[in-house]
């Protein structure tokens, strides 16, 4: 017994005729009817009785209509009660830098919206960090740039980015044009993060496809000092958009790589969903649904939502 039947069977006797009814419901008269029959049919006995005019409950049909309309009313009354209660708790996020830069205050005031009572951590580290993080169980949820396997995570493709070339205008071997091929980028003093990180791996990937061997001058593992060195001039970097987010340098120049493989994948990773806390099981929900709408913005520089 479900309750689309209870409250079929109900606006079936309230306006006298499965016609009336079913033009109000929004669906066809034989689907009103069929799913009707299927409740006489689990009840065993006959609801309703047809006359020329229409159809009247059977004495069974009336007794069991005061029951029905009991039992919706108790549900409309526990989905206005789950709707209105307060999610409680903490959750802990872990974004790479990058990601901080576009995802952090759109996620603070979505969550302070949608869950005021859920306090929130929420810590910005290199991609590597956070995973161990994840692994120690130390966050609920982080969004990282490739997921180990043999984790027992739970994994949602958010959304890829595509790679830039980042640098001063000035800097000698800077290519020009808005995009650019790995192949024109052999000579180019390159500063990047080192290998345990999500994004040196997808570089080092991609140059590795493109047979071209980079000129790497500097390895620094944080953004901001990684991103002072390239405003200065002692290289360039390759960066998604977001890595200038927080940058106002009108010298910076960014040259989009063209090579089908310069670009990151963005995963929505937690532990698996029996060991999430109600808070962290909402704020996964706020953290797709807010990354998607930067994306559809136009918010998150060189971004596109994951096709699948």
């Amino acid at each position: 017994m479900e309750l689309r039947q209870l409250r079929y069977f109900v606006r079936v006797v309230e306006l006298g005729g499965f016609g009336r009814a079913a033009a109000e419901l929004g669906v066809v008269t034989s689907a009103l009817s069929q799913q009707v029959s299927r409740l006489e049919g689990e009840l065993s006995t006959r609801l309703l009785q047809r006359t020329s005019t229409g159809v009247v409950p059977t004495d069974a049909g009336l007794a069991f209509l005061r029951q029905a309309q009991l039992v919706l009313r108790h549900a409309e009354a526990a989905v206005q009660a789950a709707q209105q209660s307060r999610l409680t708790g903490q959750v802990s996020i872990g974004l790479a830098p990058t990601t901080a830069a576009v995802l952090g205050l759109p996620l603070m005031r979505a969550m302070r919206e949608r869950y005021p009572d859920v306090r929130l951590h929420l810590v910005e580290m290199l991609s590597g960090h956070l995973t161990t993080m994840l692994n120690a169980r130390q966050l609920d949820l982080a969004v990282l740039f490739r997921a180990d396997a043999a984790r027992r995570w739970s994994v949602l493709p958010l959304l890829d980015e595509r790679l830039f070339v980042i640098g001063l205008a000035a800097l000698p071997g800077l290519p020009r044009g808005k995009r650019v091929r790995l192949q024109r980028l052999a000579e180019l003093p390159l500063i990047l993060p080192t290998g345990p990180h999500g994004l040196r791996a997808t570089i080092d990937a991609a140059f590795a496809q493109a047979r071209v061997l980079p000129r790497v001058v500097a390895e620094i593992d944080s953004l901001a000092m990684l991103m002072d060195a390239v405003r200065e001039g002692f290289g360039a970097t390759l960066q998604p958009g977001a890595a200038i987010a927080r940058l106002s340098d009108e010298r910076l120049v960014l040259r989009e790589v063209a090579d089908a493989q310069a670009s990151r994948s963005n995963l929505l990773v937690s532990l698996s969903d029996d060991e999430l806390s109600p808070a962290a099981l909402g704020a996964r929900v706020v953290i797709a649904d807010v990354a998607r709408r930067l994306v559809r913005e136009g918010r998150w520089p060189g971004a596109r939502i994951h096709e699948d």
